[in-house]
């Protein structure tokens, strides 16, 4: 087991990497105390059983330079492969603002090839590399050192059995022709949007249920002060404040130390210090917030008109699609899609895409009335009207 720590043998090995078809590549590393992903590691492994397959020591090798992957990763002649790659290139994207091009997603293609929605690593490799994973290492600190061979062998696992992989699932791709099925898919991993996080936008995710623009208006300062706090201090939002926090503090307005201390929920990080007088801050304006700059709540889904016997008539179609295509129903479309395509919405990524050429063609003909659905045996099939 070879561990790389200068720039210098990194930048050998990948320029022996640019020689070949494909690489595979993974990563640990740790968010549990931090805002930002820590890299660890680095794992990667040329095609072939004989193929060279090393570790990428960051911490060991402080002063080695991440340029050289890089270079590799917009190398055009060499596939970067990946199981689950969005944390990974997240971690790329914001360290080294890279992109690996062309780039493959087992766990995409897996999806697009029928073994299931989300599906693991352990999983694939049992299913199409049968061979079984030793997990023992599997909650390391991968920021401690030294590391024992046990816990490199446990990472180099997951690029040596992923060239088996993605061999034998980029041959069922090109076989039922889906490649532009996986591509459209790994354009969402290779947008920046995907991993923007904009402070002003952040009260978008957090869950509540009133309408009341007052209340939304507090909720959208608090998060919006949590998110930069949180990124300025790399710590998680949570060490800020949780979600439950966060509405309680929403409802209750506090306007001194005093009040803020009677929360019931924040941490004790959160009722002193810079954290405590963010929090204020954040409920002083969100009081002061004009009404034309409050939030408006998305009312959309409350005001659809649903139509249930073609919403069911919809599952029934997608489940009769994804199991003759061999892809996962929920790739396709989502329960809350289907209402929406019943209540007569077209802007849906159901709608769209290679989704469309799967199923959304036919479930717009089924609203239509262009076609109807029937039972035989155990086969539901589409008949023309």
């Amino acid at each position: 087991m070879r561990t790389i720590t200068t720039t210098e043998d990194l930048v050998a090995y990948c320029e022996a990497a640019k020689q070949q078809p494909y690489v595979t590549i993974d990563t640990e590393f740790l968010r549990e105390r931090t805002y930002w992903s820590k890299l660890c590691l680095i794992q990667m492994a040329l095609p072939g059983k004989t193929g060279e397959a090393v570790l990428v020591d960051p911490i060991e090798g402080e002063g080695m330079s991440m340029e050289p992957l890089y270079d590799l990763f917009r190398h055009p002649g060499t596939v970067k492969v990946f199981h689950a790659a969005r944390q990974d290139l997240e971690i790329f994207f914001v360290e080294g603002g890279v992109f690996p091009e062309p780039l493959f997603d087992t766990q995409v293609a897996a999806m697009v090839c029928g073994y299931g929605e989300q599906v693991g690593y352990e999983t694939l490799v049992k299913k199409i590399a049968r061979e079984s994973l030793d997990k023992t290492s599997r909650f390391t600190d991968w920021s401690r050192r030294p590391l024992s061979d046990a816990q490199k062998e446990y990472a180099l696992a997951d690029v040596t059995h992923l060239r088996v992989v993605y061999e034998s699932l980029a041959k069922q791709i090109a076989k039922s022709r889906r490649e532009a099925w996986v591509a459209e898919e790994l354009t969402l991993l290779t947008d920046p949007e995907t991993y923007t996080v904009r402070p002003v936008e952040a009260w978008t995710r957090v869950k509540t249920r009133t309408t009341s623009g007052r209340f939304l208006a507090l909720v959208k300062a608090l998060a919006q002060f949590r998110e930069e706090y949180a990124q300025g201090h790399n710590v998680p939002r949570s060490r800020v404040m949780k979600d439950d926090a966060l509405l309680e503090i929403a409802s209750t307005r506090p306007t001194n130390h005093e009040e803020l201390g009677r929360s019931r929920l924040l941490l004790r990080e959160g009722r002193r210090g810079d954290i405590a007088d963010g929090i204020l801050a954040a409920v002083k304006a969100g009081l002061e917030m004009k009404p034309e700059d409050m939030p408006k709540p998305d009312l959309s889904r409350e005001q659809l008109q649903v139509n249930p016997a073609l919403a069911d008539l919809l599952r029934v179609l997608l489940k009769a699609k994804s199991e003759s295509l061999g892809v996962a129903a929920k790739l396709i479309a989502s329960a809350s899609e289907l209402d929406a395509i019943a209540a007569g919405e077209r802007d849906l990524p159901s709608l769209k895409g290679w989704r469309k050429e799967a199923f959304g063609d036919d479930a717009l003909r089924l609203c239509k009335g262009e076609i109807a659905l029937t039972a035989k045996g155990s086969m539901v099939q589409v008949v023309t009207l």
